[in-house]
């Protein structure tokens, strides 16, 4: 057995022990890969070891990637952030986005998916923690948007993202994840038919659990220490 496969194993068995405390059920979870930076060679042994989605941030690395795997059948969810002169790309080659934090990239994800395929399936990233140097809505900004989103056509809105800031006070990032699992509910309450919270990763996958999250997004602790690229606008 290959070490991705074993890391995976070891992820599915913290997610299970994470389900179990928190009396939910591993079904209502889902692993998400993080393989940005990553090479093809390592995703096709998640790949091989039952692993079907998986998460890119870069964008040109992340098409060369759907290029050479095309032959797997994997689930592209694009993590990062968005810059207009991408949208046309993303809406086109990914199932899922979850970083949507503006009208306007909705706007143009929507009028950009081929209309051959599926909605695009799309969660807003809230900014929990109001660090200015983090992407995201405000909390108190996210509803309103979220309306919007859900009126578009050619994408589904499920719900919502976040990365809280890095922390080892267990409380307060416990905190952070009761506000994302708050703007659901509250989402909710308003008629929006969502029913995901994209939160958790490698160091508090747990912790996101207990409050509620659907998606854990899992890089390090699945494909090893990554190094990060520069790329071009």
């Amino acid at each position: 057995m290959g070490a991705i496969s074993t890391a995976l194993q070891s992820c599915h068995t913290r997610m299970r022990g994470a389900c179990k405390q928190a009396g939910r059920d591993l079904s209502s979870v889902t692993l998400l890969a993080v393989s940005k930076t990553f090479s093809d060679s390592a995703i096709r042994e998640a790949w091989l070891a039952g692993q079907r989605c998986f998460g890119e941030s870069y964008l040109q690395e992340a098409l060369g990637k759907i290029q050479s795997l095309a032959d797997l059948s994997i689930e592209w969810h694009f993590i990062g952030p968005i810059q207009s002169n991408k949208t046309r790309s993303i809406a086109t080659h990914f199932s899922w986005v979850h970083g949507i934090e503006s009208e306007k990239i909705a706007q143009r994800l929507s009028a950009q998916r081929p209309i051959e395929l599926a909605p695009l399936q799309v969660c807003l990233q809230v900014n929990v923690s109001g660090e200015t140097s983090k992407h995201g809505l405000s909390p108190d900004d996210a509803l309103a948007l979220a309306h919007r989103v859900a009126a578009l056509p050619n994408l589904t809105l499920r719900g919502f993202m976040t990365i809280p800031e890095a922390t080892t006070d267990a409380a307060l990032l416990r905190q952070r994840f009761r506000t994302l699992a708050a703007l659901l509910l509250s989402a909710r309450e308003e008629k929006l038919e969502v029913d995901t919270l994209s939160m958790g990763m490698s160091g508090d996958m747990e912790t996101a659990i207990a409050e509620g999250a659907t998606i854990v997004r899992v890089g390090t602790a699945i494909f090893g220490a990554r190094t990060y690229p520069q790329e071009s606008s």
